[in-house]
């Protein structure tokens, strides 16, 4: 087509859109250029084994996602025939078979950037939660343990004893280095921490400038901030080896994805002391619960430990839900008129 077609040049097609997870941002006005026309089929959840079904009986051309796995059946050509384009309201997009969808030519694009400040803050919100040993405080305060003890002042210290570090002694370990890692070490040295942001794990040679060897910054760390993606070089990236050598009032805090911080081996660093607390917001399987992470159990909850837990709600503010639907909207348009951006193709 030339470049300096008018719309009137335009072969108008029609679009099946599926929306199939409203219930996490909801949508905006959907549109599409001119003189294209949609539908609009909306699902507030879907589990894996309805996406399949859903597109199908939809005939989609769009499908709208946020977390729910896409494989298998739902980009089986005999179930899909149509599908042309998956948007995520989402930055990452390990939920889905990209190799399928490259395959097949199937767009995928996602929606980075929109959470920046809000994950960022959130990673700083549990660092603090757990460097002043919020949870295991309320507990105790609840429990009614002050009138008895007199005081709960050692309910604050990590380790029962252990000073109650302040921020200018902290010194990070940065793990992923991307829009979210950088604002993380902005916030962090602005609180007056000494960041180091680590090298891939196992590098060797020369590193890249700044970085430092990922083995020695968790040694030195007292703080490990987790801000890299899920892949399968970073899957179990700290586990029982990696806790064992961090110092006793180290604070671990994953922000990233599940799956990157070994549970069990975190559970059991919490029980031994090999570490002075964690805060988690993402897990290996999602929704989580006391069946699927041991972090959730109602023994750990019941539990003194210093851990502090949210369910994957750290990107969660009204800005990132505006930012989410202006993606959205960009991405649909784009894909039709055939403009996309390219930094926001993932397959």
């Amino acid at each position: 087509m030339a470049s300096d077609a008018t719309a009137s040049d335009v072969v108008p097609q029609h679009f099946s859109i599926v929306a199939l997870e409203t219930i996490f941002t909801g949508l905006p006005p959907i549109t599409v250029p001119a003189p294209h026309t949609f539908t609009l089929t909306t699902y507030e959840r879907s589990t894996a084994a309805e996406v399949g079904p859903r597109l199908r009986d939809a005939a989609a051309d769009i499908a709208i996602i946020t977390t729910v796995p896409v494989r298998g059946d739902a980009l089986d050509p005999a179930n899909t025939p149509k599908l042309k384009l998956i948007s995520a309201i989402a930055s990452g997009t390990d939920t889905i078979d990209l190799a399928a969808c490259k395959k097949r030519g199937i767009r995928v694009l996602n929606s980075p950037g929109c959470n920046i400040d809000a994950v960022a803050e959130h990673a700083v919100s549990l660092y603090f939660a757990c460097r002043r040993r919020i949870v295991p405080s309320m507990t105790a305060l609840q429990r009614g343990d002050w009138p008895k003890k007199g005081t709960l002042m050692h309910t604050a210290m990590t380790g029962g004893n252990a000073a109650v570090r302040r921020c200018a002694t902290e010194t990070v370990a940065l793990v992923g280095y991307g829009a979210v890692g950088k604002r993380v070490a902005e916030l962090l040295r602005a609180l007056g921490m000494h960041v180091l942001v680590t090298a891939r794990k196992g590098a060797t040679g020369s590193l890249p400038n700044g970085r430092v060897a990922f083995e020695d910054a968790i040694r030195k760390a007292t703080l490990v901030v987790l801000c890299c993606p899920r892949t399968h070089e970073t899957l179990n990236l700290l586990s029982t080896p990696e806790l064992n050598v961090m110092q006793p009032d180290c604070l671990v805090v994953n922000v990233s994805r599940g799956g990157i911080v070994n549970e069990q081996a975190l559970l059991e660093a919490l029980q031994t002391s090999k570490i002075g607390g964690a805060g988690v917001d993402v897990f290996g399987v999602e929704p989580a619960g006391p069946e699927t992470s041991p972090l959730l159990t109602s023994e750990v909850a019941s539990s003194d430990l210093n851990l502090v837990v949210t369910p994957h709600t750290a990107w969660v503010a009204a800005q990132t839900t505006a930012n989410n639907h202006q993606v959205l909207v960009e991405n649909i348009n784009g894909f039709v008129s055939g403009s996309v951006n390219p930094d926001r193709i993932r397959a």
